[in-house]
């Protein structure tokens, strides 16, 4: 069972079958994709085979990725939460919007919320977020959530940096 977290603005809840649209336009948006995985769009039935696989996670791990609606419309913005496959850097707060959802406060709003989740309900005491270098606004995202930077390491044959955070840092970001 997937829990359903809601924010101020946004519920983040998994995925259904009915959200197959949308997130295939923002897998299908170069902008979007850019620094996502190896940095390429995926085509619809990837997509589906995306979703398919977010939602194994769940099923395998207990914990991974919502879909992350905007309560005010219903509508799908992103998506939010935890990867941590088989062969991972470690426990990865990820997130992923729609174009255009940026500039909101959506990603800060939904991985606040995740990352309680990570150490509140899954008494985790570290995380790690894995992002490009040239992506300043997750860098943004990740620094406003308390995490620092903490090394680099390569996913996708691209380098990524690793930011963190450790639960006692939680209250004092």
């Amino acid at each position: 069972m997937i829990p359903t977290i809601a924010t101020e603005r946004l519920q983040l809840r998994g995925f259904q079958e009915s959200d197959l649209d949308a997130y295939t336009a923002f897998c299908a948006n170069p902008d979007v994709m850019q620094y996502i995985g190896s940095g390429d769009t995926i085509s619809r039935s990837q997509t589906w085979t995306q979703i398919a696989a977010i939602l194994g996670h769940w099923q395998l791990r207990g914990y991974g990725m919502w879909a992350v609606e905007e309560r005010s419309s219903g509508d799908l913005v992103g998506r939010v939460g935890f990867l941590n496959p088989e062969g991972w850097p470690g426990f990865e707060l990820g997130w992923l919007l729609g174009a255009s959802y940026w500039g909101h406060g959506y990603a800060t709003e939904a991985s606040r919320a995740a990352l309680e989740y990570a150490f509140t309900k899954l008494e985790r005491n570290h995380l790690i977020s894995l992002i490009h270098p040239e992506n300043e606004a997750s860098i943004r995202v990740a620094r406003r959530l308390g995490e620092n930077l903490e090394g680099e390491t390569e996913l996708f044959g691209r380098r990524v940096l690793v930011y963190g955070i450790y639960r006692k840092e939680l209250h004092t970001a």
